[in-house]
């Protein structure tokens, strides 16, 4: 039994698929099929009954699968830990929704390099439902989300600000001159919204659905300075939070009553092992917001 044919099993598990696990892990389907055959082979048990195309794991299997998990978790946390005392520091994944990468997070990563030149870290742009799929799957050791989730206390987390969200135009738009907008407000607007794995997304979507409102989207993106770019016309507007209006003075933010307020955090995988990179990151972020956000 060998480290690679448990991550490829246990891929398999988690997709239900041979050819996902295959994709995801850029190996061909051969290389896992076999390596799953070798363990079964190996301590004579069947771990998978086929259910069409999707895999089904056998009573064995499902204890092999969360015997398996445990296995590559503590691999990860030796192989982090020797990382750290031969003072080779893993790089640190983060993930980042692309309305904070912009604007909120190169400051904080800025100040946190200057701090700890020695921890390198690498990011990666995702929507707050992606970010945590993908901490989940441990393809990212922390994620900066909205925190307005549903399933939000499966992980480990802490809040460093606390937003609201506001109605940007351009200040030629119709609406500017408005004190405050109800949701009954946006029934004939043109509204620009960020791609569908946004928290913000949703919380907007329950909002109209209270009120049976189909608001017309005229365009959803993933880039802030492309939506901003489309509403300078003054024909349609965004959502953003509260603190990012003082980046874009040349916008109007106008407050939705009731209001929608939010929680910015830092989340991580429950029960794993937190890196000293990360912990560091994670008691610097929330030091460096509570002393530059105001909340």
């Amino acid at each position: 039994m060998t480290l690679n044919q448990l991550k490829y099993f246990c891929t398999a598990c988690r997709t239900r698929s041979i050819t996902k696990a295959s994709e995801e892990l850029f190996v061909t389907q051969p290389t896992i099929s076999i390596a799953i055959k070798d363990l079964e082979a190996e301590f004579n048990i069947i771990l998978f009954a086929r259910n069409g195309n999707h895999l089904e794991l056998t009573s064995a299997g499902e204890t092999f699968y969360e015997k398996a998990k445990d296995l590559l978790k503590h691999s990860t946390e030796i192989q982090n830990e020797f990382l750290e005392l031969g003072n080779r520091v893993p790089v640190l994944k983060i993930g980042i929704p692309p309305m904070f990468s912009t604007i909120f997070f190169p400051e904080v990563l800025n100040a946190f390099e200057q701090n700890h030149p020695d921890i390198q870290t690498e990011l990666d742009e995702f929507g707050s439902v992606r970010a945590c799929d993908l901490v989940q799957d441990e393809k990212l050791d922390l994620a900066i989300v909205n925190m307005e989730q549903f399933n939000i206390d499966k992980f480990e987390s802490c809040i460093l600000a606390k937003e609201q969200l506001m109605y940007v135009v351009s200040k030629k738009h119709p609406m500017a001159k408005k004190k405050c907008m109800t949701i009954e407000d946006f029934r004939d607007e043109n509204l620009l919204m960020f791609n569908v794995d946004s928290v913000q997304n949703e919380l907007l979507k329950n909002r109209f659905d209270q009120l049976k409102l189909n608001p017309r989207i005229i365009m959803r993106s993933s880039q802030l300075y492309t939506t901003l770019k489309f509403i300078d016309n003054g024909s349609c507007g965004c959502f953003l939070f509260s603190d990012m209006l003082p980046h874009f003075k040349q916008y109007k933010g106008i407050p939705l009553e009731p209001p929608i307020d939010v929680n910015i955090g830092i989340v991580w995988k429950k029960g794993n092992f937190l890196s000293h990179s990360a912990q560091l990151f994670i008691d610097f972020a929330m030091q460096y917001c509570s002393e530059n956000i105001t909340t």
